[in-house]
């Protein structure tokens, strides 16, 4: 016993130790780090093309005998020899045209590919922002954005901004994809409909084109413990209703008006985007299946992301750009626990929004 003491004690100093020497550290690196001017992040892109041969070719080699290799090599050796000609000849015509002063800007499609990960505060915005600044400093109407959207929605003001982002696409006449594998409801949707063309997978959750807000009311709780409760406000509205004062039917109606408008704009900006869309028929707060979504419009065609890439490796430079966050260790210490308890808390709620389907 008196071992286990002992153990116990020292298992304590040396925990202690440990946790003070962390602090020492990460108060250093935070110190070190805030005279530091540091930059936000930086674009990673990566030629899908190269990915996909490189997949092609891992297969080919496990999977077929030699003499169907060499065959496959000859093969390929010349379509590539044939590929250099039609390049070179391409080239020359091309010198000709600018002499005579009648070229053309004839260059291969390209296709840039953004993911959207989306949480309810829609955290994504800011890698978005970047990428999309990114994109349209090379892409031309010629070339294409493909945007795999998953989000099942959350704050307005966050959602709104997105879809000003992806806007920010279209309005330089780049044609714009919005590929769904799993879920673009309400914000996510959104952000979907401001495409010119939406794609989704078979049963992909689409619509929730609705609004909702809800809160405890501790009130009575706090009367019966004889515990009160005062707000100050300058304005009939300032604040409708609150969690910890008495609401009134007043409040309450206000902010019940304030959702309806909300929903009213929700509608007019999905209307404005997808004018083929019965907006009177799918904007209940309904969501739908792929299959079902494309019965009412609500997307365009039925294919995953995948599908909708590899059809277009031949004809196309498909290239993948992502914005990687820089964050000082200070940051990574603080940023990773508050992740895990966001990433938890939506989990709970996105199951319980879920559930319901299945």
């Amino acid at each position: 016993m008196e071992f286990l003491t002992e153990y116990g004690l020292f298992f304590a100093k040396t925990l202690t130790f440990v946790v003070a020497i962390f602090i020492i550290v990460t108060l250093i690196v935070s110190a070190g780090a805030r005279g530091k001017k540091s930059e936000k992040g930086h674009i990673q892109v990566s030629k899908l093309n190269d990915k996909f041969k490189a997949t092609r070719e891992a297969l080919q080699h496990a999977v077929l005998d030699e003499d169907q290799l060499k065959l496959l090599e000859k093969d390929e050796k010349k379509r590539l020899k044939t590929e250099k000609a039609d390049q070179k000849k391409a080239a020359k015509e091309k010198h000709k045209k600018e002499e005579k002063g009648d070229a053309t800007d004839e260059h291969k499609k390209r296709v840039f590919v953004l993911d959207f990960y989306g949480d309810i505060k829609a955290s994504a915005n800011e890698s978005l922002r970047e990428t999309i600044s990114a994109v349209l400093t090379l892409a031309t109407p010629k070339d294409e954005v493909v945007v795999k959207v998953e989000s099942g929605g959350g704050m307005v003001h966050s959602y709104g901004l997105a879809s000003s982002q992806l806007a920010r696409i279209t309005n330089k006449q780049i044609p714009l994809t919005v590929c769904v594998d799993k879920v673009a409801a309400s914000g996510g949707y959104m952000m979907a409909c401001v495409a010119n063309k939406i794609v989704a997978a078979p049963f992909a959750i689409l619509g929730s084109i609705g609004v909702v807000a809800q809160l405890p009311n501790f009130h009575r709780l706090l009367k019966k413990n004889d515990i009160d409760y005062e707000m100050f406000t300058a304005g009939e509205f300032k604040r409708t209703v609150t969690m910890f004062g008495e609401n009134t039917v007043k409040g309450r109606e206000k902010f019940v008006e304030d959702l309806e408008d909300t929903h009213v704009l929700f509608k007019e900006f999905v209307s404005e985007h997808r004018p083929q869309v019965d907006i009177a028929a799918v904007a209940t707060g309904e969501v739908w299946f792929g299959r079902r979504a494309k019965a009412v419009n609500l997307i365009d065609a039925l294919q995953t992301s995948d599908e909708y890439l590899l059809d277009q490796v031949e004809t196309a430079d498909i290239f993948e750009v992502e914005f990687t966050l820089k964050k000082s260790l200070p940051e990574k210490l603080g940023i990773a626990a508050q992740v895990a308890v966001e990433r938890a808390l939506f989990s709970v709620w996105e199951k319980s929004q879920l559930n319901r389907w299945f």
